[in-house]
């Protein structure tokens, strides 16, 4: 995130400005932006894109072009770089898939999409440019309801020439295996399209289609992953473990490294909100005594797990007494809520006209400015968390999951470093599974919708869960898929 020392003016809302030949353009060089890295905070090194059935997104397509449907697609959203391999999906693999059903679809293949108001903070305002262009809805997270992007989205669900895509998780978690709890916005966005399509007497019915999609490295590149693990171990201080032979040491070899380096940065992190923030783990009254206990019984993994958990909430709990805010929610809710809190005492929308404030005024509010910038960086550390467990290794010791995991540690380093955008290591050469889902008619539930305030509520809450299981069912279903 950018260093925000000084008060800036409102974050404004940056309208959808659709134009098809960036899009174009875009789908052009997509096999180079897949293979390599065109910007410092994008992996990239994805290759093949493959999807077993993208005729079910073909069929979508066509009745979408037809006039038939809306479409709401609600995809798996675990790393930075999925929107490219979507695109991918979009551009080359369902227009083959028409052609081989005997039918062709109006070009380009796209979608509009929402995408979180604070990536062209760090990525560059460039990027607010550029997902205008390719149909792009910011959204501010952690305002409880985002009138200008709610607006956008329900004119783009009526309107736009293109379907519309949502990340129902809300933010990355980077864990290709474990969905986060979604939020409930997705579901009421479907909801309300159909309201909007009966009021204006349009027969259109709203699907929604699930949409899978996991990495993973067909060539293990164990050398890379033990390079990583040396240069973690080095910047944590920790005598430095590397093999001298990588890709001939079993997985689970990598793991004591893996669970040490988790451990090291637990405890320095304890020892860093104990002493300057009074925090004492609750965990520590928790954990039982190892001592007392059969050493044959004793789970590392677990008591990482709930050190870890404790951790991250005394953590937040330091940005919320700083912003006043309540210490209920899941971690995801309490994030949002201090991201939106610290933009708040940044981005001043309360304030008319910086430029006309005394140069004492001025001050004070750059002052707030660079606490909140300060006070979100515990929100930072948490939300880089949100999904680790401590066993997601353990229970399957893949390259996957230990590459997802070792990466999350790097980030976690390369933040409390400064490093204002992290150039993350490659581990070899990844390929995307995407699986598609079965499409969930919203039309058909709305008669439950209709009846009351608290049947809508059961509603979005039913077709959430839904989602969630659809999404969940698609990542077992990439698993079985033969990859190329």
């Amino acid at each position: 995130m950018p260093k925000l020392n000084r008060a800036q003016p409102p974050l404004g809302f940056i309208p959808p400005r659709y134009k098809p030949w960036v899009v174009q353009g875009c789908y052009i060089v997509l096999p180079l932006m897949l293979r390599l890295r065109l910007r410092p905070w994008l992996p990239a090194g994805i290759w093949p894109v493959t999807c077993h059935n993208p005729e079910v997104l073909a069929e979508c397509f066509r009745q979408f072009q037809a006039g038939k449907i809306r479409l709401l697609l609600a995809f798996r959203h675990s790393q930075v770089d999925d929107p490219i391999c979507l695109s991918y999906l979009f551009s080359r693999l369902v227009p083959r898939a028409a052609r081989q059903k005997g039918f062709s679809l109006k070009r380009p293949l796209h979608s509009f999409f929402m995408y979180d108001r604070g990536m062209p903070l760090w990525a560059g305002r460039w990027l607010g440019w550029f997902f205008a262009a390719i149909g792009g809805i910011p959204v501010h997270r952690g305002r409880r309801l985002d009138l200008k992007a709610l607006k956008a989205v329900r004119e783009q669900m009526m309107t736009a020439p293109l379907p519309v895509t949502i990340a129902p998780e809300g933010a990355t978690n980077g864990h290709g295996e474990i969905i986060s709890e979604l939020e409930p916005g997705t579901a009421q966005l479907a909801f309300w399209a159909v309201e909007d399509l009966q009021k204006a007497g349009r027969p259109e019915q709203v699907l929604l289609l699930p949409v899978g999609l996991r990495y993973i490295y067909p060539r293990p590149d164990w050398a890379a992953l033990n390079r990583l693990l040396a240069q973690l171990e080095a910047d944590c201080g920790l005598p430095v473990q590397s093999f001298s032979n990588p890709a001939a040491i079993a997985p689970e070899a990598y793991y004591p490294r893996l669970l040490g380096l988790g451990q090291h940065l637990l405890t320095r992190l304890e020892q860093f909100y104990q002493r300057f923030y009074g925090l004492t783990p609750a965990a520590l009254a928790e954990i039982p005594d190892p001592s007392n206990l059969d050493p044959s019984n004793l789970d590392p993994s677990a008591e990482l797990g709930q050190r870890l958990s404790h951790l991250l909430n005394g953590a937040l709990a330091v940005g919320e007494r700083f912003f006043n805010l309540p210490h209920t929610g899941t971690l995801v809710t309490r994030c949002r809520r201090l991201e939106e809190a610290g933009w708040s005492d940044i981005y001043r929308e309360d304030i008319a006209d910086l430029d006309q404030l005394s140069p004492f005024d001025r001050g004070l509010a750059d002052w707030i400015a660079a606490a909140a910038t300060l006070q979100m960086q515990h929100m930072r550390l948490a939300e880089s968390f949100v999904a680790v467990s401590g066993h997601y290794v353990k229970d399957r010791p893949s390259f996957e999951r230990f590459a997802e995991t070792t990466l999350i540690l790097f980030d976690l380093v390369e933040r409390v470093k400064g490093t204002r955008v992290p150039k993350r290591p490659q581990l070899g050469t990844r390929q995307a599974v995407i699986t598609l889902g079965e499409s969930i008619n919203i039309s058909d539930r709305w008669p439950d919708y209709a009846q009351s305030r608290r049947s809508a509520k059961a509603a979005v809450e039913g077709l959430t869960q839904d989602i969630q299981t659809a999404l969940e069912d698609l990542i077992a279903a990439g698993e079985r898929t033969p990859t190329a």
